[in-house]
């Protein structure tokens, strides 16, 4: 079996101070539907990973109002290590977002996360132009929740079409699209994403959606171009490696998708 490093593309934590508080609110506008499988600290994470054989975690902060983004940057830099990959969140409202994308670039940050739903923005609307264009000129991964959220169930936000037209206009922007390209709407994915280059990783869609369509998506879509991706801790790392791992793939295909392509992603090839 060739040699594996696993890299989870899509997880989450808080500063120490924060996490009680941050994974309580977050439950809670979930209507506690969802509970966290961990307590939301970056030590809790690292021992999860050491559990679930885990080698990297991305870690995507969200900036939910202009003003956090110059706290998130600096948690950023402090939480940064071997295994740990902090990604910057910027706010499109924010007065000099180009600004502040350089300030992640020059910081050595690998990218941003943003979240349309929880930063009250449409993947496609116009004003995001500046952010679309300075984060292509700087060659940084723009990782994006994409499709339903539990907590804005009806929000069509960060829906599959919204982000075609983004691929179409900025197609050397490098995006990752989180939940196989749309959580819980994996037909528009289909229609609009399939084939497009782009990154898409696997949170919440392994024992979401039938075996056959994981499959189909991954196969029209290339599996080259798959992360592996937990969302945790709204998901257990070791269960879902387990998961990816059951796929009747090949193991060449395991190891790309399990990290080998988030290698390629963090190294812009």
């Amino acid at each position: 079996m060739p040699a594996m490093t696993v890299i989870d593309f899509h997880t989450h934590a808080f500063p120490d101070s924060l996490a009680a508080r941050a994974i309580a609110h977050l439950e809670s506008e979930a209507n506690h539907i969802w509970k966290a499988k961990l307590d939301g600290r970056i030590s809790s994470l690292v021992a999860s990973m050491d559990a679930a054989g885990v080698d990297r975690s991305i870690v995507c902060p969200i900036a939910t109002k202009p003003e956090h983004f110059e706290g998130i940057l600096k948690w950023c830099l402090a939480i940064r290590s071997d295994r740990i990959v902090p990604l910057a969140s910027v706010h499109p409202a924010a007065a000099d977002v180009a600004g502040q994308l350089a300030q992640i670039a020059e910081a050595g940050l690998a990218g941003i996360k943003l979240h349309p739903m929880y930063q009250d923005f449409d993947l496609d609307d116009l004003r995001l132009d500046p952010l679309y264009a300075a984060a292509t000129r700087h060659k940084l991964l723009v990782v994006v929740h994409c499709g339903h959220d539990i907590a804005y169930f009806g929000s069509t936000q960060g829906h599959p079409h919204r982000l075609a037209a983004v691929h179409r206009k900025y197609p050397e922007l490098m995006l990752v699209a989180t939940h196989l390209g749309g959580f819980r709407v994996w037909d528009e994915v289909r229609r609009h994403l399939l084939g497009t280059g782009m990154w898409m990783e696997t949170s919440f869609t392994l024992g979401w959606m039938p075996e056959q369509d994981v499959l189909d998506i991954i196969r029209r879509h290339g599996p080259e171009h798959i992360l592996f991706g937990t969302d945790s801790p709204w998901a257990d790392q070791a269960a879902e490696i387990a998961r990816l791992r059951a796929l009747p793939i090949s193991e060449e295909e395991k190891v790309a998708i399990l990290g080998g392509n988030a290698l390629r992603a963090l190294n812009g090839s």
